[in-house]
């Protein structure tokens, strides 16, 4: 069996925790949590880096920073992780949603404005497939109407628009390092990344349930005390332990993953001329981090097939997101905007390919060979 995903690994990451395990200190913002904080800051360029548990979390610490009240209007593509969503509907907020662009499966920015109404409060760009959206046009648009721009770079960690790192051109960013992700902090975690500083103190202060804990330790203020809302939004230093290994090798499996994408570009383009399938679009201002390798087909009853061919050839391929607004809560509780003339269509016939850190180029070359093989028999 070729599993869809092995959570990455490079070998370091036993001794840090260990090295944890023998230190005293497990709870979070230990030495390995600061270093790794320290690393995304000189890596990005941010003026503030939080981890957190997820990048769930981090979303919601975002919500929190932009002040989301009830009847806000939050405007997102419907293609996403319900976490995108749900951060702010915690909050009060009603979700819009936008069409995609279909070349890059991200939400449509020449369509953004029209969604844009007096309880707008903020944009949420989500970056599929570590895939950058036009943050050109978005960040004009939230600086004419003044609103917040939180980037979900989730899949975007390495990745680049225009020569800036993604999570680092909105207000506020998030990563995830989540196992399937590529770089994990031991099966979850998340990176708030911000880069407007008159978030920095009450993201500390969120952070730590509520109170000025981190003022206290740095010795700004002689005890704690509740001072805000918040919540836990630590991660141990055991999950900071594990990550501080993979941003030792952030470049080799950066490569590696690079590498594996572009074998299977180059193995499938026969059957994208052919017309079979379409496979990923890298605009040109866009740098891209091998996050993933889909492919898409002609329609759902296809995609049935294909993915039920793979099963049986032990390959696992898998599809990806259903539509938000098609869902229970989003058809009572959030609204679309104008046509969804790609959002369904495009999300149907997608597949994604098994893609991780150190997936041989002869696994690659069979799973290729075996959709060839249905094509052929098709």
């Amino acid at each position: 069996m070729i599993p869809f995903n092995k959570p990455p690994f490079v070998g370091s990451e036993k001794q840090h925790i260990l090295d944890v395990l023998g230190s005293g200190k497990i709870s979070g913002d230990g030495a390995f949590g600061h270093r790794c904080q320290n690393w995304f800051i000189d890596t990005l360029g941010a003026v503030k880096t939080l981890l957190t548990p997820s990048c769930t979390h981090a979303l919601e610490m975002a919500a929190l920073l932009i002040d989301v009240q009830a009847g806000d209007e939050i405007i997102m593509p419907s293609y996403t992780f319900v976490s995108t969503a749900n951060a702010f509907v915690l909050r009060g907020a009603k979700i819009v949603f936008v069409d995609i662009d279909p070349s890059t499966m991200n939400i449509n920015a020449d369509l953004i404005e029209a969604a844009i109404t007096e309880r707008t409060k903020a944009i949420v760009p989500v970056h599929y497939a570590g895939v950058g959206c036009d943050m050109d046009k978005i960040m004009q648009l939230a600086e004419q109407y003044q609103l917040f721009v939180i980037e979900d770079a989730a899949q975007g960690m390495m990745s680049r628009f225009k020569g800036k790192m993604l999570g680092t051109i909105g207000h506020l960013g998030a990563y995830s390092f989540h196992e399937t992700k590529n770089y994990t902090s031991g099966g979850e975690g998340g990176l708030l990344i911000i880069n407007d500083s008159r978030f920095i103190e009450r993201a500390e202060i969120i952070r730590e349930k509520g109170t000025n804990r981190s003022q206290f330790f740095r010795g700004m203020v002689d005890k704690y005390t509740w001072t805000d809302v918040g919540s836990s939004y630590l991660p141990s230093e055991l999950q900071c332990a594990y990550l501080w290994g993979q941003l030792e090798n952030a470049e080799l499996i950066n490569q590696d993953r690079l590498s594996s994408w572009q074998r299977y570009a180059s193995q499938l383009c026969d059957l994208e001329t052919q017309g079979h399938i379409v496979c990923p679009h890298i605009p040109h201002d866009c740098m891209h981090n091998a996050h993933m390798f889909y492919i898409k087909v002609a329609d759902l009853a296809q995609r049935t097939a294909l993915l039920d061919f793979l099963k049986e050839k032990q390959i696992g391929a898998v599809f990806h997101y259903v539509p938000l607004h098609s869902s229970p809560f989003g058809m009572q509780h959030c609204r679309f905007i104008s046509e969804d003339q790609f959002t369904t269509q495009e999300s149907e016939k997608l597949i994604r390919l098994p893609l991780w850190y150190g997936i041989s180029t002869k696994e690659i070359d069979h799973i290729c060979n075996t959709i060839c093989e249905y094509f052929n028999k098709t």
